[in-house]
């Protein structure tokens, strides 16, 4: 069990963003979509979210561009294509966005309890435990105290990860987490997915541009341009591919 996405297409008034992409993301999986910067990766990540309704429902509402979302996404075997974004949380799809998005005036400690709105107290606790052994940083007092804003990106991106790990999820969708950061904190966040996957169990879908770092730990990937699947495989088959290894690896 686990993600299904078939023939998703998303449109803004006349561009299509998403055209006719279909994948899966199988219980106790890491699976990466890669693709340069507006290929559609956020597109296809606020549709499988839900964030997309909401977006579509505010266009409307002020007379903004028309938004449109065909096809069909099921998880566990539920179709939730028109499916709240609150209701999908509910069910345990969690999603951490692009530039991180935390609250820059409160805490570290406020932003992860902030996260944790769908979680028992016992829930919290084990959580915030397995938060701070996962991201050693987060677990310092000091930089509990401290607020968002005044991190280093490569803590703000793992505080995002942690608040988004706060509200219990069961599939975690993470937008380009690499973004901006130095390679220190990449191969940080690299080894913190396989974590989450091997020693929590959440399933991990993930975008980037920047490949290279994700490749090799994801049991399979999906490779798109201009919103269309372009290539898809293992770990293996895509890092064995010529076109692949030139465009990610500079080779």
């Amino acid at each position: 069990m686990g993600l299904v996405v078939r023939d998703l297409m998303l449109f803004y008034e006349n561009m299509l963003a998403v055209n006719n992409i279909s994948l899966a993301c199988d219980d106790g999986r890491i699976i990466g979509i890669f693709g340069a910067n507006s290929a559609g990766k956020s597109s296809l990540m606020y549709a499988i979210s839900g964030i997309i309704l909401d977006i579509q429902k505010k266009e409307a509402m002020k007379g903004g561009e028309k938004i449109t979302v065909m096809g069909q996404i099921s998880y566990n075997g539920e179709e939730i294509t028109q499916l709240k974004p609150s209701e999908r949380a509910r069910r345990g799809i969690i999603l951490c966005p692009e530039r991180r998005r935390i609250f820059v005036e409160s805490s570290v400690l406020e932003n992860l309890k902030i996260g944790g709105y769908l979680a028992s107290k016992a829930q919290a606790r084990q959580t915030l435990s397995h938060i701070f052994r996962i991201f050693p940083p987060l677990a310092d007092k000091q930089i509990q105290k401290r607020s968002g804003g005044f991190l280093s990106g490569g803590q703000q991106q793992m505080l995002a990860v942690g608040r988004a790990l706060m509200a219990q999820p069961k599939l975690l969708l993470l937008d380009e987490p690499l973004l901006g950061l130095s390679p220190m904190f990449q191969m940080a966040l690299v080894d913190a997915v396989r974590r989450i996957r091997d020693e929590l169990g959440i399933s991990v879908l993930i975008t980037e541009q920047y490949a290279r770092p994700i490749l090799p730990i994801i049991d399979y990937g999906y490779i798109i341009e201009n919103g269309s699947l372009a290539l898809e495989g293992s770990s293996q088959e895509l890092m064995d591919n010529p076109d692949v290894y030139s465009a990610y690896f500079g080779v």
